[in-house]
């Protein structure tokens, strides 16, 4: 069960968007942008607010790969996998963070819910490949070496 305080933030970004079905896109990326992710419960809470079936929210939620039910971390790692990052040995950068985070292929948040890492089809920066972003913020041409430095740095400035 969710705190209250989630109900009350839906509740002023279903005010701001309006109630109508077209405004379930604007609504779930608001919620994810705060939250980043959408917990169920939320999704259902909305979907009846503003009219839309439980089924056409989770339809349109799960349609999106940008959409997220899983909890993520306070800084979230995406590292490209297209070919140019492949080709350039980007899948050293993935194994270098999943070893750095004590991370695998099935586990991908941190305990403390500091780092998620995921692997993405594309992040449109092929000439700067291999490529991750950390909450959006490109890091072109990385190597293990510079991803051990980047988290090092992350977790100094957290401490």
């Amino acid at each position: 069960m969710l705190d209250r305080s989630f109900y009350e933030k839906a509740d002023e970004i279903i005010a701001d968007h309006g109630k109508g079905k077209e405004s379930l896109i604007p609504i779930m990326q608001d919620i994810q942008s705060i939250y980043r992710y959408i917990p169920p419960e939320l999704l259902t809470y909305v979907a009846e607010k503003i009219g839309v079936t439980e089924a056409k929210a989770y339809s349109v939620a799960t349609f999106y790969e940008n959409f997220s039910f899983d909890q993520k971390g306070k800084y979230v790692i995406k590292v490209c996998d297209g070919t140019a990052c492949h080709v350039r040995k980007g899948t050293l950068i993935l194994e270098r963070l999943q070893k750095e985070l004590g991370l695998s292929d099935g586990k991908h948040t941190t305990d403390d819910m500091m780092f998620t890492v995921e692997t993405v089809s594309c992040l449109g920066a092929c000439g700067l490949a291999p490529v991750m972003t950390i909450n959006d913020v490109v890091h072109p041409a990385m190597t293990p070496e510079k991803v051990s430095e980047t988290i090092r740095k992350i977790k100094e400035d957290e401490a």
